[in-house]
């Protein structure tokens, strides 16, 4: 890996990282359909500057009602879910969760999509949910309804990440591809169209009107434009320059980053459970995710040893 990759690699796990940062900060004061809303709706509008910038052409070919689909399951449902555990755990818990998407993958594709289930990814599902116990049972948190409720909400948004994979090579890939980039857009438009109804009832319930100080709209704007418009940029050029299954070690390094945001800019108390379930969640993706990393490898090798023609 290139020193310049490694550095968007970095970067990404640190600002996606840095997301449950901004949720714990913005939705105490703005809620969280709120939040979920807005994130949304600035990572759109951050999109749709980024692809003028680059002058992408707006061609969806059928595609954009798919891409807006994928978006409420892939977006609008999981930042919602999200920014409703925001309200009771602290940021580290939550990046430690989202790091159970590949687990929740391999049991989607086994349920509902015909992938085979091996010991080995059953093995690593096993023991990710182990690692979830020892965080939710015996971290600094109280072991309680609302502490269940929250990691459930998290574990839930990870399964919507999980199906959305499938969907994707279902609706788009399957069907012949789309720019990775109107994707992301038509993505975030479809989750935007997903909140606006639940943002209007809610703006409806607060009598129209949304209080917080600047400091909150900032880190909003940092949760839509960083977080989602500039992450996606970031996330496509990583995959077309090291590959998908190298670019997957960004959910290992982004639990790293949510802790020691939330513990340098929130003083949120970290104890051995965030170690412990960490390494276990950790090892589970490991056994989840090498067979697929050897399994490309023997792709291209094959490919290389093949004789092309002219």
């Amino acid at each position: 890996m290139k020193p310049a990759d490694l550095l968007r690699l970095l970067a990404l796990s640190a600002i996606w990282g840095a997301s449950f940062l901004f949720m714990r900060i913005v939705v105490p004061e703005l809620g969280a359909i709120n939040t979920a809303f807005f994130r949304v709706l600035f990572g759109a509008a951050g999109l749709v500057l980024i692809l003028a910038a680059l002058r992408v052409k707006w061609r969806f070919r059928g595609k954009l009602g798919a891409a807006m689909m994928l978006g409420a399951i892939n977006s609008g449902i999981p930042f919602a879910l999200y920014s409703l555990a925001a309200k009771v755990l602290p940021a580290g818990y939550s990046a430690i969760l989202n790091a159970t998407t590949p687990l929740m993958g391999v049991v989607i594709g086994a349920l509902f999509f015909g992938d085979k289930l091996t010991g080995r990814k059953l093995a690593g599902v096993a023991l990710g949910l182990t690692g979830v116990a020892v965080l939710t049972r015996t971290g600094p948190l109280a072991f309680d309804a609302a502490t269940v409720l929250s990691a459930s909400a998290c574990l839930l948004a990870t399964a919507c990440y999980g199906l959305a994979g499938f969907l994707t090579k279902r609706w788009i890939t399957d069907r012949g591809g789309l720019d990775s980039k109107l994707v992301a857009f038509g993505s975030q438009l479809g989750a935007v169209t997903l909140l606006l109804p639940f943002f209007a009832a809610t703006a409806g319930l607060r009598g129209g009107s949304l209080h917080g100080s600047a400091g909150i709209w900032l880190a909003l704007l940092a949760l839509g434009f960083v977080c989602s418009a500039l992450a996606y940029i970031l996330f496509f050029r990583l995959i077309a320059d090291i590959g998908p299954v190298k670019s997957l070690t960004v959910t290992f390094l982004i639990p790293l980053f949510g802790v020691l945001w939330g513990w340098m800019f929130l003083q949120e108390q970290l104890s051995w459970a965030h170690a412990a379930g960490g390494i276990l969640i950790g090892a589970a993706l490991l056994l989840v995710l090498e067979p697929a990393a050897t399994k490309m490898v023997a792709k291209s090798q094959d490919r290389i040893d093949k004789p092309t023609s002219a």
